[in-house]
């Protein structure tokens, strides 16, 4: 039989049905074959038969260990660095969000249903112009907070595990008689 046919396959959760007593066999004197005796309920999938394959290749273990070598990752060697090259100013940034709540709000008037998106996009905007500021070896975190100005008072408080002399934090705020915003920006050393 030709190993491209088409084969189809059985539902295995189906036990096929017995026959109580064997059929007879037919006039040739021979039994009939398992197929005949057994009565299966055709499956709803279908299985092919790929036989041998011409789009596999047979590699040799040097062939084989030059194309595992392509995927791998390039490894560098150690700097032993433990500074920055450039390290976090602290007061560069703190000019550039000022400028940046500035700029963003000055026409803005509060309203407690559009105040969370305009402070995610203050949020991007304050984070994209500290990446390009280039402090290697830095990741960053940038929180907005605007609050609506009606008499009460605020309390912003965040916990870190903190390393003095390489991580840093800035804080910028713009207010006006309707909103206070205050934007933090966290800077932590990436080694």
């Amino acid at each position: 039989m030709d190993r491209k046919k088409r084969l189809a396959s059985t539902a295995s959760h189906h036990a096929p049905k017995k026959h109580s007593v064997p059929p007879p066999p037919d006039k040739e004197g021979m039994a009939p074959r398992l197929s005949q005796v057994y009565r299966h309920r055709a499956s709803s999938h279908d299985v092919y038969d790929l036989g041998e394959d011409d789009s596999t290749m047979d590699f040799t273990k040097s062939e084989f260990l030059a194309f595992k070598a392509s995927f791998s990752r390039p490894k560098y060697a150690n700097t032993y660095r433990m500074e920055p090259y450039r390290p976090f100013e602290a007061h560069v940034i703190r000019k550039k969000a000022e400028d940046i709540l500035k700029n963003t709000l000055q026409e803005y008037k509060y309203d407690g249903s559009n105040a969370a998106s305009k402070c995610s996009d203050i949020s991007e905007d304050i984070l994209a112009s500290v990446k390009e500021q280039g402090f290697d070896r830095y990741k960053y975190i940038v929180q907005v907070f605007m609050v609506e100005k009606s008499g009460q008072s605020i309390y912003i408080a965040s916990r870190w595990v903190w390393d003095d002399v390489r991580d840093n934090w800035v804080s910028a705020l713009y207010e006006t008689e309707n909103y206070v915003t205050v934007a933090l920006i966290i800077a932590g050393y990436y080694e």
